[in-house]
């Protein structure tokens, strides 16, 4: 994970996505897009994927929805980080993997981690978290980091979410929680809990987004799940800037 100064463009160049994930591309530009009306043109940010695995989530990752969306992860990341790679932490009781995938080798990444992975099980976002406070925090890394939290359920301990989210309010560490499933899923119900904690009686910034891509997340048009991803990151920027959890 490096990230460097804002250079008022993205972090890595289309010539280099063109030369060593040219599948990509179209992704690429796409979250450029996306950063761009958001205002944050030459913005640097590490970005974190991750990945629920637990039972429920068999079918995604069977249909390649799974690695259908960490393509795209790579593809705004790109924008953001100038290492091409993104971490990532599958969860489901426990913590079944800490990797990451890159641009050098992305095509079917996702099931070459799966396939060496054990029983999935049920959904520990505590755990998930805390994995990625450890890596962001072992870095040794100031910048503000994006964490992409893929899940088609609600924790089996909400109340350790809820504390481990607020404890982390005070990191520079944005959490945008994406839903796979039924929109009308109450599984969902947390995750838009989560989005509304209050400010700052139970945390000190808005530090988490929350939105569904549906029951065929593949389906989302780029501009549509960039948009999504990106929307609510700017203002907390800001607000952890104020608070000097983000250095300036």
């Amino acid at each position: 994970m490096t990230t460097v100064p804002s250079a008022g463009g993205p972090a890595i160049s289309l010539v280099k996505i063109e030369e060593t994930a040219p599948a990509l591309v179209e992704h690429y530009r796409a979250a450029g897009v996306s950063l761009r009306k958001h205002g944050m043109s030459g913005q640097r940010a590490a970005v974190y994927l991750v990945l629920d695995h637990s039972g429920s989530m068999r079918e995604y990752y069977r249909d390649g929805s799974v690695q259908a969306f960490a393509d795209r992860v790579l593809g705004l990341s790109a924008n953001l980080d100038d290492d091409g790679v993104v971490p990532v932490v599958f969860f489901s009781t426990d913590i079944d993997a800490e990797t990451d995938i890159s641009l050098v080798d992305h095509h079917g990444r996702i099931d070459r981690i799966v396939a060496g992975l054990g029983r999935m099980g049920r959904t520990s976002y505590h755990l998930a978290m805390d994995a990625v406070i450890d890596h962001y925090l072992d870095s040794g890394s100031t910048a503000p980091a994006l964490v992409v939290f893929q899940t088609d359920g609600g924790p089996i301990n909400k109340l350790a979410a809820e504390r481990h989210l607020c404890k982390a309010a005070e990191l520079p560490l944005f959490w945008q929680f994406v839903g796979f499933g039924n929109k009308r899923s109450s599984q969902f119900n947390f995750l838009q809990k989560l989005d509304e904690l209050a400010v700052p009686q139970k945390r000190s910034v808005d530090n988490a987004g929350f939105f569904h891509a549906g029951l065929d997340p593949r389906e989302v048009p780029d501009d549509v799940l960039y948009d999504r991803l990106v929307a609510e990151f700017p203002h907390w920027l800001g607000a952890a800037r104020a608070r000097g959890i983000v250095r300036s």
